[in-house]
């Protein structure tokens, strides 16, 4: 957001509205830090897991790096320096993208596809544990629901248009 906006036209959180975003920001942090620590010790990012399970539900196993990134919320330059990465380790190959000449195509390897494999029941472990398994059924409805609300694109999320 910018900050050059006068404060009289700033519409400042009231102390319930800040409290609440602070406790989405200590949920955010506590379960990230939590997943992030737990996939760690079997040799993956939480970036690392994310690439290699989003490419592991498409079709061949491919997406591309321009979806993968958005997926991510990454740029494209950032995910690519972090795709070379993977590829160092085999977790993943690049090949052009018959769609988009600039572009590439992420495939996931047998090798990406087996070391998924053998980290996604400790990631759904942590998950549980750091997450599901403190919230009762009817806060995991109403986490989705606020999901559905917060993810909706409004006309006025781009920040140059407010």
């Amino acid at each position: 957001m910018s900050t050059n906006q006068s404060a009289d036209v700033v519409r400042w959180l009231n102390p319930d509205e800040d409290q609440a975003w602070r406790a989405f920001r200590r949920v955010m942090v506590a379960v990230q830090t939590g997943t992030a620590r737990d996939l760690a010790v079997i040799g993956l990012s939480e970036p690392d897991y994310e690439v290699l399970s989003t490419l592991s539900e498409r079709p061949r196993h491919t997406g591309t790096l321009g979806e993968q990134a958005d997926k991510m919320g990454w740029s494209r330059s950032r995910l690519s320096r972090h795709a070379t990465r993977m590829e160092a380790r085999g977790l993943l190959r690049r090949t052009p993208d018959p769609t988009d000449g600039r572009g590439c195509l992420l495939v996931l390897t047998d090798e990406g596809l087996d070391t998924l494999k053998k980290a996604a029941p400790a990631h759904v472990e942590s998950v549980r544990h750091h997450f599901i398994d403190r919230l009762t059924p009817a806060d995991l409805a109403a986490l989705e629901q606020i999901a559905r609300r917060v993810e909706k694109p409004r006309a006025d999320d781009d920040p140059r248009e407010r």
